[in-house]
């Protein structure tokens, strides 16, 4: 069975959150989240949809939740969600993402910033083409294959991977 996976990327701020967010769009998917996984690797994610809050209750790791609207916009932000807890409902939350814990910091996410979440190939393509927006010129050719982002976002990757080691 193939997994969808999706990539989410910040347009505000130029810069990815996740290269591998999983959908959880049916019922036991959003029941079950994170439940049973030890830790979420630096690039993985969930994205719960349909879903205006969601819970830790069983999850063994803190996570970063990120409440968007229907158009993907950031409506709330929690850095450091706790386990075993029931996250605040946001009513105008369409969906939310949970990712590790310093995604939000690392990437400067803000309320209002619009992401794009799509599959990777989507994503690639939209790069290749330049229609993701203003890029800067650091910014490299999205490759599919083993290189994305800025020096920057890969540094910023490495940093996180070193702090989840100690």
């Amino acid at each position: 069975m193939n997994t969808r996976t999706y990539c989410v990327y910040n347009q505000t701020r130029e810069c990815f959150l996740s290269l591998g967010v999983t959908p959880a769009d049916t019922t036991f998917a959003r029941l079950k989240g994170l439940i049973g996984r030890l830790k979420l690797r630096v690039d993985e994610g969930l994205w719960v949809v349909p879903s205006c809050g969601v819970h830790t209750v069983g999850v063994l790791f803190p996570l970063d939740l990120i409440y968007l609207n229907e158009s993907h916009q950031v409506i709330h932000l929690i850095e450091h969600f706790p386990t075993f807890r029931i996250s605040p409902l946001r009513t105008q939350a369409s969906s939310v993402l949970e990712l590790p814990i310093h995604t939000i910091f690392s990437s400067q996410t803000q309320p209002g910033d619009q992401l794009l979440i799509c599959p990777v190939e989507e994503i690639a393509s939209r790069f290749n083409k330049g229609t993701v927006g203003q890029l800067k010129s650091q910014t490299q050719k999205f490759d599919a294959g083993l290189t994305y982002g800025t020096t920057a976002q890969v540094a910023d990757l490495h940093e996180v991977n070193e702090l989840e080691k100690h």
